[in-house]
């Protein structure tokens, strides 16, 4: 199986500033999302690679300057070293206990030899080490509370710059880096977010919670100026700076939910980009980079809702936005088929996103969604105007004009909360903590009868399967204007709940996946098994030998053949496996970090989903 990776979003935190770094060539961009690390291609976003061997939430990464590493910081203090060449696999070349706390940024001197590690520590709040041994050299000191940025001139003599939520800004010489003093003790009255050198070095930068922006001297330290245009400067704390390469320029980012780009020289802004019509925290821009190795002039911004944003100042508006998910990606459905095909993805933010599964791009739904948990996508079956359905913790069922790419109508509300959904014939099923209702045109419209909380949920053509918390499968006809008929049950397929149904295209196989991770297939409308409850169909067992997952069975989708099919589970392992050999499976280990959370199948490509907030394409074939 080989694979591709749709990203994740940075994770952002209100009231702090989120890193972003551009490697020397300006071709990629580095952030941290949840637990992993992600470069990404910042001409054609949807090429990315994943970082994954960080054990606690990650917080920072920074390219060196060769571009051949990243260093990157998480909550627990720890710090690690790795290749980023394309060809580098992702290979760990060292790994740092910098302080016992988490890491909020990192910075590499011109030779890529050290770094420069700070955050909320107890015993410290930063630490300088070598890059390929973690050797000592220098002392971050002079802070009394947490720092929250740090900057390296990249020339000699080396010097460096730290500041923290103690309102100062500390001056290093080095190397070994020494504290030297902290210049305009007292300027800034906030939090300062961010230190910049200038790539030429004769600069430095501070920007804070005060909304106030100094210039230093990027070799002795001394305070020059605050620059300050009173008809166009920030009006919210300044989260991040970056410089162009030219070091005439610099760019702020601020929860005035603006970016703007300043002239050194005359302390004024040049451009401003301002996100959103109406004060939403969402359009706050909590980090910006300016790639230095690009020609065009291309700014990257990061607004609170984990979007990236393309700007150039020839525009006013952002010329491309990158979106996605942030968190746990909960639910997953498709639409379409062949180069069409959409994904249809939901998440533990309550944010829904249509993606083009061939080239990776993202567009989220707009309109009032969920405000939690997304826990089913369903898509309609109607090819003239297809529409897309929701269910969410919010307990509500809420419907997506699939063409639009918007939330339509008023939201349903549900008796429960909802643990999975399908569609039949116009007809919209959703399994709920106590039932399983049937609901046409927003209006309850039938109720499917249970003898134990439903788990899990499956349609094809008139007939929804419904797997259950006592092991029990059943299936129903349900047809609009009738009432739902159940057609066959078996009373007990495992000892353990059923959490995945899938039936195969032509709708002739069921296989259910269960807590235990084991996978059961049914011959549908055929043979019929000793005890099983028998309506109009009849299920019989093809085989029981598709067992490897040691955790729940999150997800199970059939090939268009419908001669085998891939299973998910929150073991991270992705399993194919074939009806003719069903003793044999491929397999991709670790394919989600904590767990993979849905699959479908379209063409010969798999598209996963998991905790880690990223999708993932596979090449996969079946014997």
């Amino acid at each position: 199986m080989s694979n591709g990776v749709y990203a994740a979003l940075p994770t952002t935190t209100r009231g702090q500033p989120t890193p972003l770094s551009a490697d020397s060539k300006g071709e990629r961009i580095a952030y941290a999302s949840n637990k992993s690390i992600f470069l990404r291609s910042i001409d054609n976003p949807a090429v990315s690679t994943q970082y994954t061997q960080h054990n606690a939430a990650t917080s920072v990464a920074r390219f060196s300057p060769s571009g051949y590493y990243v260093a990157s910081g998480d909550a627990s203090g720890i710090v690690r070293v790795w290749d980023s060449s394309p060809n580098g696999s992702g290979v760990t070349k060292g790994e740092y206990a910098i302080i016992s706390g988490r890491i909020n940024d990192i910075a590499w001197d011109g030779d890529s030899q050290r770094i420069i590690a700070v955050g909320d520590g107890k015993q410290r709040y930063g630490h300088c080490v070598t890059a390929d041994s973690g050797n000592t050299v220098g002392e971050i000191s002079g802070h009394s509370a947490q720092v929250n940025a740090v900057s390296i001139r990249q020339q000699r003599p080396l010097r460096a710059a730290t500041a923290g939520d103690d309102k100062n800004l500390v001056f290093y010489h080095g190397a070994p880096f020494k504290f030297n003093g902290i210049p305009g003790r007292g300027n800034h009255t906030n939090f300062v977010y961010g230190v910049a050198f200038s790539p030429d070095g004769n600069h430095l930068l501070s920007v804070g919670g005060d909304k106030k922006v100094f210039l230093y001297d990027g070799k002795t330290g001394e305070i020059k100026t605050e620059i300050v245009d009173s008809g166009d400067g920030h009006t919210g704390s300044i989260f991040g700076v970056s410089w162009s390469k030219d070091s005439k320029s610099f760019v702020t980012s601020s929860a005035d939910r603006t970016v703007k780009t300043w002239d050194v020289e005359a302390g004024k802004v040049t451009h401003t980009w301002k996100f959103g019509d109406t004060v939403n925290v969402s359009d706050q821009q909590v980090g910006v980079v300016w790639p230095a190795g690009r020609s065009d002039g291309l700014i990257i911004s990061l607004s609170l809702s984990g979007d990236l944003n393309y700007l150039n100042t020839n525009s006013s508006q952002p010329t491309k936005v990158i979106s996605g998910h942030q968190k746990n990606i909960t639910a997953l459905a498709t639409s379409g088929e062949g180069a069409a095909a959409t994904l249809w993805t939901g998440s533990a933010e309550g944010r829904i996103v249509s993606w083009n599964a061939s080239n990776g791009a993202a567009e989220a739904v707009e309109g009032a969604g969920h405000s939690n948990i997304v826990s089913g996508v369903a898509v309609s079956t109607s090819e003239s105007h297809p529409q897309v359905y929701t269910v969410g913790w919010d307990d509500t069922l809420r419907t997506v004009d699939a063409g639009a790419k918007t939330f339509t109508g008023k939201p349903t509300s549900l008796s429960s909360q909802p643990k999975a959904i399908t569609t039949v014939d116009g007809l919209v099923v959703v399994a709920q903590v106590e039932s399983v209702l049937v609901y046409r045109d927003g209006e309850e419209d039938g109720e499917l009868p249970l003898k134990s909380t439903p788990t899990s949920l499956a349609s094809s053509g008139s007939t929804v399967a419904i797997g259950s918390q006592d092991s029990s499968l059943r299936l129903f006809s349900v047809v609009p204007g009738k009432a739902p008929k159940q057609t066959a049950a078996i009373d007990a397929v495992s000892a353990s709940p059923l959490t995945a149904i899938s039936f195969s295209r032509d709708g002739t196989l069921l296989a259910t996946g269960t807590a235990a991770g084991k996978i059961y297939v049914y011959k549908v409308g055929g043979g019929g098994l000793t005890g099983l409850v028998t309506g109009a169909a009849s299920l019989e067992l093809v085989t029981d030998r598709w067992s490897a997952h040691t955790g729940k069975i999150t997800g199970i989708a059939w090939n268009p053949e419908g001669t085998g099919a891939v299973s998910t589970s929150l073991d991270t392992n992705i399993f194919v496996w074939s009806l003719k050999e069903p003793g044999k499976r491929v397999k991709e280990t670790n394919a989600h970090k904590e767990g993979v959370n849905g699959v479908v199948w379209v063409g010969d490509t798999v598209y996963s989903t998991g905790a880690d907030a990223a999708v993932k394409r596979w090449k996969v074939k079946i014997a």
